[in-house]
């Protein structure tokens, strides 16, 4: 027998509903909607349009069930850190984007009343400034919320009425306790924030609830669905997807951001690994995602905007393309520089940063582009490397998932730069491992997370890049 869930994928420049179906050695998906997402400024603020985002997914929904009546189950996974403010169930104001520049000014806030290395050792967290806690710090109406729910929570919410908040996304906000994975009551009260307004707890695989009927009736449901909890951070979902049943792998969930390491049991909590800013972010099944963020592609999509910003359109294929035939050496930048998070003139800023440093910025879209990719690979390649010193897991390859594993040369770059093969895809992982969470709370299929990921080996052949003699840097 075979299953159909609808996984509701939403990341930081757009979203998708994806069909899948699941059952004993098959699985199988198909999208049907995409959409796009991205910043909406409002003066000085930096919002997301949810409103608008959620008419989305439920058009997305509305569509799925067009195609398949039999959708047993629903499940929504996001980018992390990002809230709404709720009270008596309407929603407080607009949801703020992490990229609005309030959070340094919360970030030194917290650190006034608790120092980053006691923040280490009770959240595990890397320092970002637009973790969920610096971004309370800064939150002008949270006195007068009675509680707040994440991007995927929130939707959930909406879909079901219930709220709950999932432990994987819940463990980026700062305000988790990295050993208990209960929220830390002492850390809420020291930072001054109501206990109040966090909600329940909920792992991977917990059925939130049914549809509710209103929603049910808006998007052409004829039968009962459920809303399962999945690794509603997109990453979790992502990493469910590997396409590996053994674990000396590291993983690069490419996108908007590059999320980069390797998957353990235990969390590290060196000051060795604080001063490297990697983080322990929770997993499905209590595992536990060892990583560090890195820029990601959003590098070279808003280097394409400032481009395109006098009507040129740029084709990003034949632009990587020529990035590809580029023979002479490009100079390589910090990907990891805070100056690169906010939008606009990301070209000019990538620039100054060479200019600063008395180096020839990079000449020319196809050069600035291989500059962009070599310096991804890089910090990519430093990631791993520094992911299984401080970890002491050992790692024989690397697998690539997301929208970066089809941008060929990023991934040929990675494994040249690591030493290590790289093995990229599925594209999709995200949206996989969202539907294999959802497959199990259902009972369609069983097993631990390497079950799980023995069916994406079976269904998903990535593509094999090794590293070439004499390119490891």
């Amino acid at each position: 027998m075979v299953d159909a869930v609808a996984a509701v994928d939403l990341g930081a420049t757009s979203g998708r509903v994806m069909l899948g179906y699941v059952g004993h050695n098959e699985l199988s998906l198909r999208p049907v909607a995409r959409f796009a997402n991205g910043p909406v400024a409002a003066g000085a603020e930096l919002h997301w349009d949810i409103t608008r985002l959620y008419g989305s997914v439920l058009d997305g929904l509305a569509a799925a069930l067009r195609e398949e009546q039999e959708v047993r189950s629903i499940g929504v996974d996001s980018w992390a850190v990002d809230y709404a403010l709720l009270r008596g169930g309407g929603r407080l104001g607009e949801v703020f984007h992490y990229r609005d520049d309030r959070n340094e000014g919360g970030a030194t806030r917290v650190h006034g009343i608790v120092g980053p290395d006691e923040l280490y050792a009770r959240n595990g967290l890397q320092y970002l400034s637009f973790n969920t806690l610096y971004q309370f710090a800064a939150e002008k109406n949270l006195a007068a919320a009675d509680s707040f729910l994440l991007v995927p929570d929130l939707f959930s919410f909406w879909l079901t009425g219930r709220k709950v908040a999932e432990r994987s996304n819940a463990s980026t906000t700062g305000l988790l306790n990295v050993s208990t994975r209960e929220w830390d009551d002492e850390l809420i009260s020291r930072l001054g924030f109501s206990r109040t307004i966090f909600p329940e707890l909920v792992d991977a695989g917990r059925i939130i609830g049914p549809v509710d009927a209103r929603v049910a009736r808006e998007i052409g449901a004829r039968a009962p669905i459920s809303v399962t909890a999945v690794g509603s951070h997109d990453t979790a979902s992502a990493v469910v997807a590997i396409p590996s049943t053994r674990d000396d792998f590291a993983y690069i969930s490419c996108g908007t951001w590059g999320l980069v390491g390797v998957e353990l049991d235990r969390p590290v909590l060196s000051e060795a690994s604080r001063l490297a800013n990697f983080t322990n972010e929770g997993g499905v099944d209590g595992r536990v995602r060892y990583l560090h963020n890195v820029m990601g592609l959003w590098l070279l999509s808003e280097s394409v905007r400032d481009w395109e910003a006098d009507g040129t359109a740029i084709d990003l294929p034949h632009l990587v393309a020529q990035a590809s035939a580029v023979t002479t050496p490009v100079p390589v930048f910090d990907a990891n520089d805070p100056e690169f998070l906010a939008p606009g003139n990301m070209t000019g800023r990538i620039s100054a940063w060479f200019e600063r440093r008395g180096i020839r910025a990079p000449q020319g879209r196809p050069e600035f582009a291989r500059s962009i990719i070599e310096s991804l690979a890089a910090a990519f390649a430093d990631a791993v490397a520094a992911a299984s010193a401080l970890s002491g897991k050992q790692v024989s390859v690397i697998h690539l998932v997301g929208g970066g594993s089809q941008n060929a040369l990023l991934c040929q770059l990675t494994a040249d730069r690591s030493g290590l093969p790289v093995k990229a895809g599925p594209v999709e992982a995200t949206a996989i491992g969202n539907i294999l969470v959802q497959a199990r709370a259902i009972g369609s299929v069983s097993g631990d997370l390497e079950a799980l990921r023995a069916l994406v080996v079976a269904a998903f052949e990535p593509l094999h890049y090794s590293p070439r003699a004499g390119s490891a840097q």
